[in-house]
């Protein structure tokens, strides 16, 4: 399962990548929303963990990589508890946010979930 990871941190990025590899998952590493979209629109990509404290997006970014990546699902890292800024996108097209650090076993919870059960197009909402 290729999972695009999206942080402008390079270190947290390239950890999170060593740890996807480490469960047979295959990490794509990125640092900007534009570098995302041209990887998406290659296919193949199942999942996105996007670092909310590194990369600045908003609602209409989620909104509209929802609507053209429906098979897509997206995982949030923070560490804020709290993003207000954010609320549709976390009410509609985040399938989870995980604190940071981030733990191994709760990330790869939510992404074994999403391997059988269709997470990517469950949480889309038409507008």
């Amino acid at each position: 399962m290729k999972i695009l990871v999206l942080n402008a941190n390079v270190q947290e990025r390239l950890s999170l990548c060593a740890l996807l590899n480490q469960h047979h998952f295959l990490p794509i590493p990125t640092d900007s929303i534009q570098e995302l979209e041209n990887i998406l629109s290659e296919g193949d990509c199942i999942a996105v963990i996007l670092d909310l404290d590194t990369i600045p997006v908003n609602n209409r970014n989620f909104k509209e990589l929802s609507i053209k990546y429906p098979n897509v699902t997206f995982l949030c890292i923070s560490a804020k508890r709290f993003h207000p800024e954010l609320q549709d996108a976390i009410r509609h097209h985040i399938y989870a946010c995980l604190n940071k650090p981030v733990d191994p076993d709760e990330l790869l919870y939510w992404l074994r979930s999403m391997e059988g059960n269709d997470a990517g197009t469950e949480n889309y909402v038409e507008p």
